[in-house]
């Protein structure tokens, strides 16, 4: 079978700009889900954030409660002191109001040490919601640049299957079946150029009869990896392989 050297060279252009295109277009809604996915964690960052300040302000104002009911029973207490008839219950008074009076102490200091948490919980919420707006934005601005390109890419993958179709018209019929039933199995794998007297696929060497041939437009398949080879531009026809 006879294939020109440039038809073949022109469709292995053809086929790797179509696996390029092709595989850019895949590309595109994974990028755009890889951020998405980034924005998920800063969402869920920022909600953690979120509801642990909640969670220490709820704390705080059980302890505000404990605190209210604590200073509450004391004032009681100190009002039952008045009508104590003898000493022993006095004194048992003021060692409860004592035991109160420090457990509101205690619950004072607990109160002062969880403010202090959610000022912290709330500077970390304010930093999670400032990463996730950038988080959001960049989101926005990938979707945005993926369908624009979306757009070309498919434009230019019409054009270019019109030139496939147009190069593989103007194949020989007797070369056609086999350079289809290769292209079907190994697509944009389907040829290589000459490397030397190697195939530039594969980098098996081929024989010097094959190499001859080749050169002599005559299709050459390599016994490696079944591609179909074809000459670089800067070897002439019918140059001689080398020894």
């Amino acid at each position: 079978m006879i294939a020109n050297a440039d038809a073949l060279r022109e469709l292995h252009r053809i086929h790797k700009q179509l696996a390029d295109l092709t595989t850019e277009l895949a590309r595109g809604p994974k990028t755009i889900l890889a951020h998405g996915k980034k924005t998920d964690i800063l969402q869920a960052a920022a909600d953690d954030a979120e509801a642990e300040t909640r969670n220490v302000r709820m704390f705080v104002d059980d302890k505000n409660l404990q605190l209210k009911i604590r200073e509450g029973r004391i004032a009681d207490l100190r009002a039952k002191l008045n009508a104590c008839s003898t000493n022993k219950e006095y004194q048992a008074l003021q060692e409860q109001i004592a035991a109160d009076a420090m457990a509101c102490s205690v619950l004072e200091d607990e109160i002062l040490e969880a403010l202090e948490k959610v000022e912290e919980r709330q500077a970390a919420v304010v930093r999670a919601k400032k990463s996730l707006a950038a988080g959001q934005a960049e989101l926005g601005k990938v979707t945005e640049s993926v369908n624009q390109r979306e757009g070309v890419v498919k434009g230019e993958l019409k054009r270019i299957e019109a030139q496939l179709a147009t190069a593989e018209d103007a194949l020989p019929a007797d070369f056609k079946a086999d350079y289809q039933r290769i292209v079907q199995i190994k697509g944009e794998d389907a040829m290589a150029v000459l490397d030397g007297e190697s195939c530039g696929g594969c980098y098996q060497r081929l024989t010097i009869n094959m190499v001859s041939e080749l050169l002599m437009s005559r299709v050459v398949t390599c016994q490696g990896c079944g591609r179909m080879i074809y000459p670089p531009e800067d070897r002439s026809i019918g140059s001689r392989p080398r020894d």
